[in-house]
């Protein structure tokens, strides 16, 4: 992968490829003007690798022009073509084959025919590259073609996204987000880990735990897990850049993934926001928030019960039980609102069977998948 800019675009066409793909058109170049001396016109600035292999393969006399035409401006075309510029010889009656790095919309061909006919040119030929067949609007033929590819945005190869990216030697396509971020939450006793377990199964997602990244990081003595533990020895909280930059870490690993479930994280506006900013960096964002909602009662019952067996204190104690659960409505009323602003906050009926509790959560993140994982 390799980014540009602000986004982010993976391989799609190897440097194998592109040869066969000028070797190609080179043949079929050498097989109709066999006799000729043509005149080759590369389109700058993203034909001149292509051109200079199909020239360097040509197997007679010929004459080699480089014009300019432009209009392509981030990741979408104008659709007004500049006027041709650095035309240096007299085209009247002459054989010309141009050379294009690519063809989508065609708006660069159409406006190089009526410069061609009013050259009074003997006849061309439009040699191209790469090809987006679904693109193309017009009815110009392409006569000779290296690769047919589908309508994604792609770099290198002569290339570029803002100026970057043409002196990569394969083919880059655009990252598409498609990347599922979920913000789980639930209170104490809600079975919150249990469905992030079955969920990122199901989804495929990589479940994010804020106290599990935690104790990796403190036991594994990373730089930022000794920051952490410096905070937590002297019984301070553990500021939110270091708990982000671990988070930060997480997420890089994973970026090719489906997405995430993040659970323990954010707590607080600040974090969401930090969040929010951090996944937008990375050319994703968060889908929602998903709270299990469950009675104060029934979390109560769930969580004495398992005291029985957890061995955890705090399972134990109804009153440190409800000061959990009162910690947690605190804290997450105000990111309810942050999240609902965005259209973003979802909240679940946490009572039932397990299996009936999945497909409520469910429901809601198959609208949030273009392509439901079975």
């Amino acid at each position: 992968m390799v980014q540009l800019h602000d986004l982010r675009f993976t391989p799609f066409i190897s440097e194998d490829e592109i040869n066969a793909g000028i070797e190609k058109v080179a043949a079929q170049i050498n097989s109709e003007f066999a006799g000729k001396t043509p005149v080759f016109l590369g389109i700058l600035n993203g034909a001149f690798l292509f051109a200079s292999e199909v020239i360097k393969r040509f197997q007679g006399d010929c004459e080699v022009n480089f014009v300019k035409l432009s209009s392509y401006e981030g990741t979408t075309s104008t659709g007004d073509v500049n006027a041709l510029m650095g035309l240096t010889q007299p085209l009247d009656g002459r054989s010309v084959v141009v050379i294009e790095d690519i063809v989508d919309t065609g708006n660069t061909l159409e406006s190089l025919d009526k410069i061609l006919k009013a050259e009074k040119v003997k006849e061309y030929k439009i040699a191209t590259l790469f090809y987006k067949p679904k693109a193309y609007k017009k009815t110009l033929p392409i006569d000779y073609v290296g690769i047919e590819i589908p309508n994604d945005f792609i770099v290198g190869y002569g290339l570029d996204y803002n100026g970057l990216g043409r002196n990569l030697t394969q083919v880059y396509k655009l990252k598409e987000n498609k990347m599922t971020n979920i913000v789980l939450f639930g209170p104490p006793g809600a079975g919150k880990g249990t469905q992030a377990t079955i969920l990122k199964d199901h989804y495929k997602l990589k479940h994010i735990s804020t106290g599990d990244v935690f104790r990796y990081n403190i036991k594994n003595e990373t730089e930022l897990g000794k920051m952490a533990k410096s905070y937590m020895d002297k019984g301070q909280l553990v500021p939110d850049q270091v708990t982000i930059d671990m988070l930060k870490a997480e997420v890089r690993s994973e970026l090719d993934g489906n997405g995430f479930i993040f659970d323990g994280f954010p707590r607080t506006v600040a974090q969401a926001e930090a969040l929010e900013e951090f996944l937008n960096e990375e050319g994703t964002q968060v889908s929602a928030m998903i709270a299990l909602e469950v009675e104060d009662d029934l979390l109560v019952q769930r969580l004495l019960e398992r005291g029985k067996t957890s061995g955890r204190p705090d399972d134990a104690n109804e009153a440190v039980i409800r000061k959990r659960i009162k910690v947690y409505y605190e804290e997450t009323a105000i990111l309810k609102q942050f999240y609902l602003k965005e259209n973003k906050y979802f909240g679940i009926n946490g009572v039932g069977s397990i299996s009936e509790i999945t497909e409520r959560l469910k429901d809601v993140i198959d609208q949030l998948v273009e392509e439901p994982q079975s």
